[in-house]
């Protein structure tokens, strides 16, 4: 091997050991990656309570289910403030909440399950920190009298509560009631298993391919296509992703107003 060879062989050798010792002296360093709270975590709200002066006050509400105690929720309900109602996508959505903090008014050990299925709008005429409990960036729920008295006194008023996503337990199938008239089509979607709220849904009759519905407002979805005399099918998506069709629902004679059941969430 040639001087000139052997020299710069030498010289890559010592670059590399000077290298090797520059890196062992630089400070360790970690990455942290921050994570989102899951939804299914318990995080902090206040809650108010509404008392219904007429059955009447059962009926409405800004998810569109109708008569409540006929769609299958009862009083066993909430209202949402802006951040939590997600323009409507949220209806259907169960939580659990629990009173917290004020042990004047708690009532300790409980906790209620309720369905989002109405919005609590803001009153720009307060602040929110000054009697706008709804208003943004409030993180507020309204509960009828009968779940709010499940876990505090009434006289507790503005409560600081807990509130985490669950699973909602239902019985039977997913419900569709068809509305609309000629060759507009409303139908309603109620009694949701699992996540609760639905981010998509399809319809389909028999003389045609399956056709994109379009959220008229929070649980109704409509379409304009002519499905008379048609057998109609559903493809209903939720929250999480997971997909459930439910084939042949409404018979080929089917009507306006009238319910029909299909396949449910696991």
């Amino acid at each position: 091997m040639s001087p000139t060879l052997q020299l710069l062989l030498l010289l890559l050798l010592l670059l590399t050991l000077l290298a090797s010792t520059a890196l062992s002296h630089l400070p360790s360093s970690s990455v942290t990656t921050a994570t989102s709270p899951s939804i299914y975590d318990w995080q902090s709200a206040r809650a108010t309570y509404y008392a219904a002066s007429d059955p009447r006050d059962a009926v409405g509400g800004a998810c569109g289910y109708g008569d409540l105690v006929k769609a299958g929720y009862g009083m066993a309900t909430v209202g949402l403030s802006e951040p939590l109602f997600e323009r409507g996508q949220i209806c259907g959505a169960c939580f659990e909440l629990r009173c917290v903090d004020d042990m004047r008014w708690c009532i300790p050990g409980t906790s209620i399950i309720v369905t989002a299925t109405n919005f609590c709008a803001p009153n720009y005429g307060f602040t929110a920190d000054g009697g706008g409990h709804c208003n943004p960036p409030n993180k507020h729920l309204v509960l009828p009298i009968e779940a709010f008295e499940k876990i505090a006194i009434w006289k507790a008023g503005n409560m600081p509560v807990q509130y985490r996503r669950i699973k909602c337990r239902k019985e039977g199938g997913i419900r569709f009631t068809i509305d609309g008239s000629s060759i507009f089509i409303s139908v309603l979607i109620t009694n949701v298993a699992g996540v609760g709220d639905i981010v998509s849904v399809k319809i389909k009759g028999s003389r045609t391919g399956w056709l994109p519905m379009g959220r008229n407002w929070g649980q109704n979805w409509h379409v304009s296509a002519d499905l008379k005399n048609q057998p109609l099918s559903f493809e209903v998506t939720s929250s999480d992703g997971l997909t459930v069709t439910s084939y042949n629902v409404a018979p080929k004679a089917w009507n306006f107003g009238q319910t029909f059941e299909g396949k449910q969430f696991p």
